[in-house]
């Protein structure tokens, strides 16, 4: 490594760190390669470009290694999903992480898990979890990255990055870093209880790449008013439903809260819900309501302790068929009111009010432009040797392992290119 100083331009707009424009020469040490931000993406991508020989540098604000990581899947990383492929994930171009993902495989990534040793298992719909802790994925990582030379720097604070004559510097609490190639793998908003920040965004529009709309994803939605007023004492109650949005749809549990409504179903259609947009919840989707309900036509038991046979707790049973005006007998049902009930029963209307936010969200939906960006490298388009990788971009994948393989694959593909 050598030490040089360079000119720097930093153009940073409507950031708080830096001033607008500024104009400073530094004394840096040099590397090949910089990636910003010691998460999933990053350090599959430093461990990768070790691996090709290049001296990189691995640098994060935070103090400790992959919190991200950590705190998945129960503590147990659902670190990869069997099913990965580009339709999983949501972008304003699906089809951009297609050649990261063929480049980079969910089994790629499984034999590498496998040749440290690590006991894994599938839990449900290709969602693969470690047998033990998240913390062996992370010590994998760590060890790629070691064994690859990566050199890495925890608590660095970025405060300025720019250009200089043979590519970027970056100056941090801790000293200021050059490279020909900078890598920023920096995550999104979301989780900011464990240090997410926009510093990624930041970069992207200092350098002219356009970042779309930012909003939680795979995060739980909000009830209005009197809704969260009705629900409310069913907080806890699961059921198995099939949630959709058009023609998405989503086929797991719905778990009602104080606030609102969660569960699996909920946080994979959170992430195509628009302000102002209805979901529609089908309650009894491997039931024909009306054939149901028409057996009971004559019943003398309440609908309530009916729906008992069909799973319904029964304190949920009486709350949803209060609010539809149908917590009866059997036998009170009009035929009208059943056919009605019956279309309801699959096609319950429900409009949120929001949703919990970045703090309850797994991921950021929306990011750096994909169109600014090489699908087969990650390298912006219009200024060589910057790459952006993971939840940075605009790619989101669905729950269950999607949104892991995609950092793995992006961190690979820049990594054998940056």
């Amino acid at each position: 490594m050598r030490c040089q100083t360079v000119e720097v331009y930093c153009n940073w707009a409507n950031a708080p760190i830096v001033d607008q424009i500024t104009r400073l020469k530094v004394s840096a040490v040099h590397f090949d390669v910089i990636v910003l931000g010691a998460g999933a993406a990053g350090m599959m991508c430093a461990a990768t470009a070790g691996q090709r020989g290049r001296r990189v540098l691995l640098l994060d604000h935070a103090d400790k290694l992959a919190e991200k990581i950590r705190i998945s899947g129960g503590g147990r990383s659902n670190f990869t999903n069997l099913q990965a492929r580009h339709d999983c994930y949501v972008s304003e171009n699906p089809n951009f992480c297609r050649s990261a993902l063929a480049q980079y495989t969910p089994r790629d990534f499984i034999a590498l898990v496998e040749r440290y040793g690590i006991a894994y298992h599938e839990k449900k719909l290709g969602q693969l979890f470690c047998d033990d802790s998240s913390q062996q994925i992370i010590d994998m990582l760590d060890e790629e990255c070691r064994a690859a030379g990566v050199e890495r720097r925890m608590g660095a604070r970025v405060e300025q990055v720019g250009r200089s004559d043979d590519g970027f510097v970056v100056a941090t609490s801790i000293g200021s870093f050059s490279a020909e190639s900078l890598v920023v793998a920096t995550g999104g908003l979301s989780i900011p209880q464990i240090g997410a920040t926009p510093l990624g965004y930041q970069i992207a529009e200092q350098f002219g790449l356009p970042v779309t709309a930012l909003t939680p994803a795979l995060v739980p939605l909000t009830f209005h008013v009197d809704d969260a007023t009705r629900f409310a004492p069913l907080a806890g109650v699961s059921l198995d439903t099939e949630v959709r949005i058009g023609k998405v749809r989503f086929r797991e549990n719905v778990l009602f809260t104080h606030k609102g409504l969660s569960g699996p179903a909920i946080l994979q259609i959170s992430s195509y819900w628009q302000p102002g947009q209805e979901i529609i919840i089908d309650l009894l989707p491997e039931t024909d309501a009306e054939a149901w309900l028409e057996e009971r036509a004559g019943s003398e038991q309440l609908l309530a302790n009916a729906m008992g046979e069909l799973g319904w707790p029964k304190r949920f049973a009486e709350a949803w068929l209060e609010g539809q005006g149908a917590n009866v007998r059997g036998k009170d049902l009009s035929p009208k009111k059943r056919r009605q009930l019956a279309v309801t029963l699959h096609n319950w209307r429900v409009l949120p009010n929001g949703t919990q936010g970045y703090k309850k969200a797994e991921v950021t939906r929306g990011g750096v432009s994909t169109k600014a960006l090489s699908s087969k490298t990650m390298m912006a388009n219009e200024v060589p040797g910057l790459f952006f990788i993971g939840e940075v971009v605009d790619i989101t994948g669905w729950l269950g392992g999607y949104n892991f393989q995609w950092a793995w694959s992006s961190g690979f593909v820049a990594g054998k290119n940056c």
